[in-house]
């Protein structure tokens, strides 16, 4: 993130100046012209005469969430937005995650609208937060707008660590299965070389292959090392590329199980997040628009954005989405519902629940294969291991006994 100072006038003619962080110039110029301001001058400033915060990160985004619950609570309860923003500071135990809120306290008691200083703090609050904020000013209702806001946030928070948490055992496993098998490459198979190396005896083809795969550990091990990280930079590296990262997100899609994993939990983070906007307020092409950003499967956003730009010329939104087929048919079900009824908002959120107790039942079910496959995948390996050391071994044996 840079930090860019700029001088802006309003839409009622006032002028307005300060700094703000944005990924590059288009960025901080669409922060500014979506709150209402013309940007007349922008500077990017050296990193060291920044303002000096650290980046929110995960965690960081979290806190954000609760400290919005806090703060729509205390304005449902009838405090002053400067006094509610200065109690729900008080309460956050980030150290970072306070100092950014004290600078939103900060422009708040200057004048500015809690969302122009929200979009100033793009680590903390996307724009969809952003939005849900304005639209909360605009119709007078903003701790029921925060309300709705620190709910999205929070289903989202749960689904991702529903997510995380539930691929923490799977991962042990591999890591596991990975240093078991490099320990006996690398200290037991080494223990039997010797004496398999002393005997004119043939060796089973087994125990070459073991042997061979053994002194290609040991001697080029760190090579092979290397070249995997390279490998994995060289990847992280391409996956910058918008085609190669279309490939990959349409290639995971084709995926048994986990295509429709994904897709399903890319489809409830997107109903949630334009149910709430909807109940905000705000206008389906904006909320759509908005909604797009928090899909990262790239083959559903350019689907969604083509949705939503006819939309904004007046077409419909549950045939289209249908049509594209990137959407699980029970929400094709769900929108059409909310369409009929004029009730898109409700349906979506109820889609988002539906969607996330499936996932959850999606995860266990992909949990309780993966688990038992590693776990056989791990055993069959070490077997054949020992299999091949035991067979030269008997092999020896019997040859002791027929001379």
């Amino acid at each position: 993130m840079t930090t860019f100072r700029y001088r802006a006038v309003k839409d009622d003619g006032s002028s307005l100046t300060g700094e703000l962080e944005a990924g590059d110039r288009r960025d901080a110029v669409a922060a500014l012209r979506r709150n209402g301001a013309r940007p007349l001058d922008l500077v990017a400033m050296p990193a060291e005469r920044g303002r000096k915060r650290s980046k929110a990160g995960g965690k960081g985004r979290e806190a954000a969430a609760i400290s919005v619950g806090e703060l729509a609570v205390l304005l449902e309860a009838g405090l002053q937005l400067d006094r509610a923003l200065a109690l729900a500071v008080e309460n956050v135990e980030d150290k970072a995650v306070a100092a950014h809120l004290a600078d939103i306290l900060r422009d708040v008691r200057e004048g500015a609208p809690l969302s122009r200083a929200m979009a100033l703090k793009p680590d903390l609050f996307s724009p969809t937060a952003v939005a849900m904020a304005e639209a909360g000013e605009a119709n007078g209702r903003l701790g029921e707008a925060l309300t709705r806001l620190a709910g999205a946030l929070e289903q989202e928070a749960e689904l991702r660590r529903l997510v995380v948490s539930s691929m923490i055992y799977p991962i042990a496993l591999i890591v596991i299965a990975v240093g078991v098998v490099l320990l006996m490459l690398l200290f037991v198979v080494p223990q039997f070389e010797r004496m398999f190396t002393s005997t004119a005896q043939k060796l089973p083809t087994a125990t070459l292959v073991v042997m061979t795969a053994s002194q290609m550990v040991r001697q080029y091990g760190l090579v092979m090392l290397l070249a995997l990280g390279g490998a994995i930079i060289a990847g992280a590296f391409a996956l910058r590329q918008p085609a190669i990262r279309l490939a990959r997100d349409r290639i995971a899609l084709r995926m048994p199980q986990l295509g429709e994993l994904i897709r399903r939990i890319e489809t409830a983070r997107f109903a949630r997040t334009l149910g709430a906007l909807i109940e905000g307020e705000v206008g389906l092409p904006a909320a759509l628009a908005l909604s797009q950003r928090t899909l990262s499967n790239q083959v559903l956003a350019s689907a969604i954005g083509k949705v939503a730009d006819g939309v904004k010329e007046g077409g419909g939104l549950t045939a289209p989405l249908a049509a594209s087929g990137v959407l699980p048919r029970l929400a094709i079900g769900f929108l059409r519902t909310g369409e009929e009824t004029s009730q898109l908002g409700m349906m979506l959120t109820r889609l988002a629940d539906v969607l996330d107790r499936d996932v959850r039942t999606r995860l266990e079910r992909l949990i309780g294969i993966l688990t038992p496959a590693i776990t056989v995948l791990l055993g069959v390996t070490v077997a054949a291991i020992i299999a091949s050391i035991m067979s030269a071994i008997l092999g020896f044996n019997d040859l002791a006994l027929s001379s």
